[in-house]
């Protein structure tokens, strides 16, 4: 019922109007928990270019790697773009989508997250917390980058990869 409740609470402050004063300074904080649970939870380690190789570019903070992970039977992932970009990343998203992919899983779409994804212990977020997060992301100033497309287990990856070698 609680998720219910969220959606319904999500959908709604879409419609309101942009809020002054005391309201403002909730959404900033609601911002700054966001901005600060994104940084501990380690968003910008995989989802930020360079960052896998110790040179993140932070004027592609947030906008996808184009430095995989392999994951032995299942292919190459790529980080994909947080950016509230409408072409190459969450910008068709709702803060809703969001939420639900961080707890299940799952893109608007159906389909799974990579299964690098450490989406099972974010499914713990609270209900203001991920919604803080997702807040905080559709707040991002856009960045287009696209990155290199998913690679099956039998195709060869379109750019580097970080894999898992068992001994």
């Amino acid at each position: 019922m609680r998720s219910k409740t969220l959606i319904l609470t999500l959908g709604l402050a879409a419609m309101l109007p942009i809020p002054t004063g005391a309201a403002r300074a909730a959404d900033e904080a609601t911002l700054r928990r966001g901005a600060y649970l994104a940084r501990i939870m380690d968003c910008a380690g995989c989802h930020t270019q360079g960052a896998l190789i110790g040179q993140p570019d932070p004027k592609r903070h947030l906008a996808g790697s184009d430095i995989g992970f392999g994951i032995p039977g299942l292919g190459v992932f790529y980080p994909r773009n947080l950016t509230p970009d409408p072409e190459t990343g969450l910008g068709a998203w709702s803060e809703v989508d969001i939420v639900r992919a961080v707890r299940t899983g799952q893109r608007p779409d159906g389909r799974e997250l990579a299964p690098a994804m450490p989406w099972r212990s974010y499914a713990a977020l609270s209900d203001a917390d991920a919604a803080a997060l997702a807040a905080y992301l559709k707040s991002l100033e856009p960045v287009r980058n696209e990155v290199p497309p998913i690679a099956g287990p039998s195709e060869k990856p379109a750019a580097p990869y970080l894999t898992v070698a068992v001994p």
